[in-house]
C-alpha cells in the first residue's frame, strides 16, 4: 500500500480556527460540507480541528447575536462533532455575551460535556466591561478565548459590532492570565495596524487564518510576536490554510518555532490534555 505524504508536511498540526455547519444552519449541504473538511484536513495532514458553531449561522437569528434558542443546539452539533471523531475533532462552546446569566450557565456546560475553548465572534466590542464575567469564567475554567478580530476597524459595520486588535489588547490587559487568539490576521483589512496593536500583550496570540495569504504577512508577524505566539488555522478556507502551511516552510523559520506554530503553542494554551495524541508539551 503506498503512504502517501500530507500537502501540510510532516509533523503534528493543529487548527485553531475550524467551523463546522449543523442541520439547522443555512446550508442544506451542511453533512457534505463538514464531510469535505474532514477529508480534507486528512490529507493535508491536520491532528485536531479545534471548532465551533455559530448558531445557525442567521438562519433563526441574527449570527452575530445568536439567541440562546439558536446557541444550545448549535454548541450540541459541535460537541457531537467532537465525540464522533474524538481523534480528530474539539469543540469551542460559542456564545453571546450580552445575556451574561445564560453565557456563563452555557459555558459550564459545555466545559462538562468536553469543550476546551470559548468562542467570541462580533456580538459586544471586546474592549466593553460586559465581557469581563465571561472571560474571567473562562480563567476559572482554564479555556483560551477565541476572539473574531476586523484587522483595524475604522468605522461601525451593520449588524456586528465588531472588534480590531486594540480593542482585544484592552480586554487581554484587563484579563493577563488568560490567553487571547485573535482570529484570522488574513481575513481582511490592515494586519500591520494588528501586529502594532498587540506586540507587547503578551497573552495574545496571532491565528494566521483567513483567506488573505499576503507575501510578507507571515514574515511580518514573525518579527512582531515571535513563532511562539502564532496559530496556524485555516478559518473556512482550508486551501489558503494550505497555502500558509507551505509558505511558513520557506520564510526561515527554525524546525523548533515551524512545530510552535504548528502545534506546541496550540499545547501549550489550550487545557492540559486537550489534544491527547500530541506529545506532552509543558502547560504555559
Amino acid at each position: 500500500m503506498t503512504v502517501v505524504a500530507p500537502l501540510g508536511g510532516p509533523g503534528p498540526l493543529v487548527d485553531v480556527h475550524a467551523h463546522f455547519f449543523q442541520p439547522d444552519g443555512a446550508r442544506a449541504d451542511w453533512a457534505a460540507l463538514n464531510a469535505s473538511r474532514l477529508s480534507a484536513g486528512e490529507r493535508i495532514g491536520i491532528t485536531y480541528h479545534v471548532a465551533s458553531v455559530l448558531g445557525s449561522w442567521g438562519r433563526e437569528s441574527p449570527t452575530y447575536f445568536q439567541s440562546p434558542r439558536d446557541t444550545v443546539p448549535a454548541n450540541d452539533f459541535a460537541l457531537s462533532m467532537q465525540r464522533t471523531h474524538p481523534d480528530r475533532v474539539r469543540s469551542y462552546v460559542a456564545i453571546n455575551p450580552n445575556d451574561t446569566e445564560f453565557a456563563l450557565g452555557e459555558m459550564d456546560r459545555c466545559v462538562a460535556l468536553g469543550a476546551i475553548g470559548l468562542k467570541l465572534a462580533a456580538a459586544r466590542r471586546c474592549d466593553d466591561p460586559l465581557l469581563d464575567p465571561v472571560i474571567e469564567r473562562a480563567r476559572l475554567h482554564g479555556l483560551p478565548v477565541l476572539h473574531h478580530i476586523w484587522q483595524h476597524r475604522r468605522r461601525h459595520w451593520p449588524s456586528q459590532d465588531i472588534s480590531d486588535g486594540g480593542d482585544l489588547a484592552v480586554l487581554a490587559r484587563r484579563h493577563p492570565q488568560v490567553s487571547f487568539i485573535l482570529a484570522h490576521i488574513g481575513g481582511g483589512g490592515d494586519y500591520a495596524h494588528t501586529f502594532a496593536a498587540v506586540r507587547d500583550v503578551p497573552n495574545i496570540h496571532l491565528d494566521l487564518s483567513g483567506s488573505g495569504i499576503d507575501r510578507g504577512m507571515l514574515d511580518d508577524a514573525v518579527a512582531a510576536v515571535g513563532a511562539r505566539r502564532l496559530l496556524w488555522g485555516a478559518d473556512i478556507t482550508l486551501c489558503t490554510g494550505l497555502a500558509k502551511l507551505w509558505a511558513l516552510d520557506v520564510i526561515g523559520l527554525s524546525p523548533d518555532d515551524l512545530a510552535d506554530v504548528r502545534w506546541r503553542n496550540a499545547a501549550r494554551i489550550f487545557p492540559t490534555g486537550a489534544f491527547p495524541s500530541l506529545e506532552p508539551t509543558p502547560h504555559a
